[in-house]
């Protein structure tokens, strides 16, 4: 039988992170995720599917799994989302097997979804670590919207609201990143050093177990 502090020590940096990059519309997230991948740091990046249908540049399987409302419907039903959602009017959901998949090779694993959804995680998943991506102000946070160039005013002013409502919630995260404008390879080399200090962060507990649990409780309901 091991030693109880071989086995203690045998842990550290060994059990992977379930990590979920936060924030408000239009902040910056998927450049962020882009810059952390081209740091060489390795992850596996759990795409969300919906029903929106894609903006332009936007590419099946990288960005979204643009699915039809038949095909969300028979992934709700076959409890195959670990969380979903409607969002402007439109369905998303996170795929649960990619995650445990990677989870069980031991490999951390990075989401990038709305608040909403990241606090539903962290309910189910309880050892998650999210990180909210905010930009410096709500005046910088409209500015990025309204460069985008994909939404009228209506839109804007919904996803401002909506904005702020999300950034009451930042102290129900575990970090906060900054993105100043065009830096976000800075924000990168902060998230990059959060996934590393939370592999060696004694105490947090194992996400594939959490989430094989709460799997197992979704089937028997």
């Amino acid at each position: 039988m091991s030693d109880p502090i071989d086995q203690l020590l045998g842990r550290v940096g060994r059990i992977p992170v379930l990590a979920v990059l936060t924030g408000p519309s239009g902040v910056g997230k998927d450049t962020v995720v882009q810059e952390l991948a081209q740091s060489g740091h390795p992850f596996v990046r759990v795409v969300t599917c919906t029903t929106r249908p894609p903006r332009p540049g936007e590419r099946h399987g990288v960005d979204y799994w643009f699915v039809s409302a038949a095909e969300y419907a028979q992934l709700l039903a076959s409890n195959a989302l670990i969380e979903h959602a409607e969002v402007y009017g439109f369905s998303y959901g996170v795929p649960r097997q990619p995650i445990a998949d990677a989870l069980r090779a031991g490999q951390d694993v990075l989401l990038r979804i709305d608040v909403q959804g990241a606090l539903t995680i962290k309910q189910r998943i309880p050892s998650a670590v999210l990180v909210f991506l905010a930009a410096p102000s709500l005046a910088a946070q409209e500015e990025r919207l309204r460069r985008r160039q994909t939404d009228d005013e209506e839109k804007i002013r919904r996803r401002l609201e909506t904005a702020r409502a999300e950034l009451a919630q930042i102290d129900r995260c575990d970090y906060l990143i900054i993105s100043e404008d065009g830096q976000p390879e800075r924000a990168a080399r902060v998230l990059r050093a959060v996934l590393v200090a939370e592999r060696h962060r004694r105490g947090r507990g194992d996400p594939l177990a959490e989430l094989e649990a709460f799997s197992l409780m979704a089937a028997v309901d």
